[in-house]
């Protein structure tokens, strides 16, 4: 009897799949709201896998260690529309990125920060915010509001700014004022405008930053 052809990896990938939410009809197919939850296909975490395997195919050891080449830690916003690395010119090992909701200087960033200067060498910070931040639409209430839904109130502030000059100085404030950083000479607050790309410098003191050359 003549053998019948293999299916390709991807056949073979998606049918996995479709046979994995198939097989889990009584658990994955209904949610307590009544509405349907199965999966039909690959997910975006098998996109990102797959492009990471395109990746490692043509990546070449740096051969650097974790020490970032250009001695600076980068804090900013997790907003998907900052391209840190293409936005400040910035290569492979240059720097440290620390970014959470915001960009705001919280306990767990000075936390990051201390390793990053203690441990790793780098002395400078730049602290970047945006232009349209989510956390500008938000207020402590959303604490509040999550208290109420899962019966527990988050431990962590929301942050929430109205102001995204001063929330920059006060991020410049928060970390030049930690004992726990031995380098605040070199510490500079900026907001990025997601609708030019440029970046603008905040004045700790409060008045319009000069420009630089």
């Amino acid at each position: 009897m003549p053998t019948s052809a293999r299916p390709s990896p991807e056949a073979e990938t998606e049918a996995g799949a479709e046979t994995e939410a198939g097989a889990g009809t009584g658990a994955e197919t209904g949610t307590e709201s009544g509405t349907e939850a199965v999966r039909t296909g690959p997910t975006v975490t098998d996109r990102l896998v797959a492009a990471n395997a395109r990746y490692a195919s043509a990546f070449a050891d740096p051969r650097t260690d974790a020490r970032p080449v250009l001695g600076v830690a980068v804090v900013a916003c997790m907003d998907a529309r900052l391209d840190l690395h293409a936005a400040l010119g910035l290569e492979l090992g240059d720097c440290h990125t620390i970014r959470n909701a915001g960009g705001v200087v919280t306990d767990d960033v000075i936390r990051s920060l201390t390793i990053s200067q203690r441990a790793l060498k780098t002395r400078s910070v730049v602290l970047i915010h945006h232009t349209g931040c989510g956390l500008e639409s938000l207020t402590e209430e959303f604490r509040h509001e999550l208290e109420m839904e899962v019966g527990q109130r988050p431990a962590w502030a929301v942050e929430a700014f109205r102001d995204v000059d001063q929330d920059v100085r006060q991020s410049m404030r928060r970390v030049r004022t930690s004992p726990f950083l031995p380098h605040v000479d070199d510490v500079r607050g900026f907001v990025f405008d997601v609708t030019t790309g440029l970046l603008r410098e905040i004045d700790p003191a409060g008045a319009p930053a000069t420009d630089r050359a």
